[in-house]
């Protein structure tokens, strides 16, 4: 008789759905203290037009909706529909300061395609 070794693998640490990077949290701790509002959260979404088919938007929500999935990072929340979230699921959100400005910058291994102005893209 043969004896067949069983392997049993523990899963690992699931890595997080989507990234919330430490410098977009304080961007947005910072813009929600100059707002003078502790309720606010960062709405990040998708939705179809740009030059690519779809685009970004950000903006700040009170309103936190049934379908939200919502992620905390250094005291800060952030926001995404249930529509948007597929589109998401594996990029990062992070924030930049260089040359050519600051703004928030979705890192995303969905998109197929992207525009120049980095707020568009196919999927």
């Amino acid at each position: 008789m043969s004896a067949v070794a069983e392997t049993i693998q523990t899963p690992s640490a699931m890595p997080e759905p989507i990234v919330f990077t430490d410098s977009a949290a304080a961007k947005v701790a910072d813009l929600i203290a100059e707002e003078g509002n502790p309720d606010l959260k960062l709405r990040v979404f998708v939705q179809g037009g740009g030059c690519s088919g779809f685009q970004y938007g950000f903006t700040f929500d009170e309103i936190t909706n049934e379908d939200d999935t919502t992620m905390t990072k250094n005291g800060v929340s952030l926001l995404i529909d249930a529509m948007s979230y597929q589109y998401l699921i594996g990029a990062e959100i992070d924030y930049k300061e260089d040359l050519q400005g600051a703004q928030f910058v979705i890192k995303n291994p969905n998109a197929t395609s992207t525009c120049g102005c980095g707020s568009s893209f196919s999927a």
